[in-house]
């Protein structure tokens, strides 16, 4: 059945020869099998595929095993593993190889363990952690999405998982992925200090600071979101934006998209709602604690987008 719906046109540059770099969540192998997703029936049928594997979730928790080295993997199961009274939603994650995948919210945990997903992310290879990210944000989604925004009827998976159809009023719902803006702004071109914020909330710890960042506003481009976060967040003005990387982060369903930017003024005058302080750091501290040896500033680990945009500043990869 699979035969005919293999993917029409194979993407063959690889990150690597493109010197494109990949972070966590990203780098998903999977082919996602747009037209294969019209075919209920079909979708239905690869279901009990002997070469179907499902990734168990149990409260956006996932499925793990041991490896022999004592870290943690993935644990796909197969279709006689799972009980169809504990299977609460079953999306199509895609082809591997021509062999369907899925992720499967149980209502139990009795098929094994299961992980943190930001926890376990760091222990993956990227090209599992990819998966994980759209497995997880689009779990979470239909989870949080039961109803039809137009009419407020029930509605129901339809395409793999892709959309949610209502009955009622036909509408198809996608889902979202909200843009964020996330930005290491440098004081001058060639510059020796970047800003960096802590914010209140979670992580507001008091040596832990890192890069700037916003939610998109309608009708703005990522420069302009930028320039007002930064404004809005620090007081200061921002001149050229230069793109670096963007990075998929499911929780519950974001695009972290990483610029660097030049100050255009210098005076900080921080919003102190939103955040506990900003500073600027010069480039010998913040080398210091990207290498995990400066007791007076933590930033975030190579898991984040932003470690990499403060690490590509240190390394003077910054093209600005």
């Amino acid at each position: 059945m699979l035969s005919c719906y293999h993917q029409m046109h194979q993407e063959t540059v690889l990150a690597d020869q493109i010197n494109e770099l990949v972070h966590t969540f990203a780098g998903n192998p999977l082919d996602r099998a747009e037209a294969l997703r019209r075919d209920e029936t079909a979708l239905l049928e690869m279901r009990r595929h002997p070469g179907a594997l499902f990734l168990p979730f149990n409260n956006l928790r996932v499925g793990v095993k041991t490896a022999a080295d004592n870290s943690q993997q993935l644990n796909w199961i197969t279709p006689n593993s799972l009980d169809p009274a504990a299977c609460e939603e079953v999306i199509f994650l895609g082809l591997d190889n021509g062999q369907p995948r899925f992720a499967v919210a149980l209502t139990t945990t009795e098929s094994g363990d299961f992980a943190d997903c930001r926890m376990l992310a760091g222990q993956l290879p990227v090209a599992d952690s990819g998966i994980l990210a759209q497995a997880r944000a689009q779990l979470d989604w239909h989870k949080r999405n039961p109803f039809c925004a137009q009419c407020g009827t029930t509605t129901h998976p339809a395409r793999g998982g892709q959309i949610r159809r209502c009955d009622r009023c036909d509408k198809h719902t996608f889902p979202r992925t909200d843009p964020v803006a996330i930005m290491l702004i440098i004081d001058k071109p060639g510059g020796d200090r970047c800003l960096l914020g802590r914010p209140h909330g979670r992580i507001a710890i008091n040596n832990f600071y890192t890069a700037l960042a916003g939610f998109l506003d309608q009708g703005e481009s990522l420069e302009e979101a930028v320039r007002r976060e930064v404004w809005e967040e620090a007081g200061i003005r921002v001149g050229h934006v230069h793109y670096h990387s963007s990075q998929p982060w499911p929780f519950p369903s974001q695009l972290m998209i990483g610029c660097h930017g030049i100050a255009a003024t210098q005076d900080i005058n921080f919003d102190t709602v939103e955040m506990a302080d900003v500073r600027w750091f010069n480039k010998a501290e913040v080398a210091r604690a990207v290498a995990e040896e400066n007791s007076e500033l933590r930033i975030p680990g190579n898991l984040a987008i932003a470690h990499h945009l403060i690490r590509t500043w240190i390394e003077g990869d910054v093209e600005l």
